[in-house]
């Protein structure tokens, strides 16, 4: 696991628990700091402007610039990132979905169990949604994931 990727994971779990206020409005004070990082306001899906931010604080602790592509969108990430796409899931990197028409959703990983991911994801839910309320851990299976970010 890299250095950044580590402490972006260690910035990820301090979120566990964070939730919209009110639920399902993509607002209230830390899902709007999210959303500000990356330049946009409430209201916005918020699932990679949580990585993104998570992604800043842990450059910022390490004296490091954020090396992410500043945006909110997840596939607009993954096209700018492409240099940094691997394979090979491990814990740190960001791990990247496709849903069609331009949507798609992210978070990071925490652990790797054969086909299954262990993540931290922001705008999800215990159902998975890709537009829930809380920040939470999850269980992805590899063959849903389209790449993974190495940081």
């Amino acid at each position: 696991m890299s250095t950044l990727g580590k402490k972006t994971l260690a910035v990820a779990i301090t979120q566990l628990g964070v939730q919209e206020i009110p639920k399902n409005s993509n607002a209230g004070p830390a899902v709007e700091k999210y959303l500000k990082s990356v330049g946009r306001g409430k209201g916005y899906a918020w699932c990679m402007a949580f990585m993104y931010w998570c992604t800043k604080e842990a450059s910022t602790q390490l004296g490091l610039e954020n090396p992410l592509f500043k945006t909110a969108g997840v596939l607009a990430m993954y096209n700018k990132e492409k240099d940094s796409v691997v394979t090979d899931p491990q814990p740190g990197d960001l791990f990247i979905m496709d849903f069609g028409k331009g949507q798609g959703h992210t978070g990071i990983v925490e652990k790797v169990e054969k086909n299954t991911i262990h993540t931290i994801e922001g705008n999800t839910n215990d159902e998975g949604s890709r537009e829930g309320y809380e920040v939470c851990r999850r269980q992805r299976k590899t063959n849903t994931i389209k790449a993974y970010l190495r940081l």
